[in-house]
């Protein structure tokens, strides 16, 4: 099995991740982390601005999907169930339900991400709320297929997850996406 996570900064995509690692044995493959790979190869330092510049550039050289079909190669060689984190692409999610994986999407209240990526205090966290909403405003909507395009991505998703409750909340909205397809 392999699902694909998608949805707004901050929102959980990672707590979903950690869920389906520890305790359906998913194997997690990040989009973060292969960028960050990419960043460092070409002697960049590590943003949110640069992760979404060097994404787009990949997408633009080498197709809309190029960043899922990696992983997915790296995925397919490992044959265990797979998490994709982080699909931000029309392409990356086409590709992904173009062999068979699900998508799930994961959502929460703006306020609420927000005060989550200032807990987390990671290097691509520290910013401003208005920085993290223009941020997300840049991701949300766009023509061009090599850029990121939430709101299409989200609208492709085969379970869109409410996080504004506890991790038990989200942790049971897993179980019955998992359910829904007979897992």
């Amino acid at each position: 099995m392999i699902i694909g996570i998608t949805g707004t900064l901050g929102a959980g995509k990672g707590t979903v991740v950690e869920y389906l690692v520890n305790t359906k044995g998913f194997r997690h493959f990040s989009v973060r982390d292969f960028l960050n790979e990419e960043i460092a190869r070409r002697g960049l330092e590590s943003s949110r601005d640069t992760m979404t510049e060097v994404a787009n550039d990949l997408r633009a050289m080498h197709g809309s999907g190029y960043i899922t079909e990696q992983l997915l190669g790296r995925a397919l060689e490992d044959g265990s169930g797979t998490v994709i984190e982080s699909i931000r692409s029309i392409g990356e999610a086409g590709y992904l339900k173009s062999h068979q994986a699900l998508l799930w999407a994961v959502d929460a209240d703006v306020q609420k991400r927000y005060e989550r990526i200032a807990k987390r205090m990671s290097e691509t966290d520290k910013i401003s709320f208005e920085k993290f909403q223009a941020d997300e405003q840049r991701e949300w909507e766009n023509t061009n297929p090599s850029k990121q395009n939430l709101k299409a991505v989200i609208a492709m998703a085969d379970s869109v997850l409410r996080n504004d409750g506890t991790r038990e909340d989200l942790y049971q909205q897993v179980e019955v996406a998992l359910r829904k397809v007979g897992v």
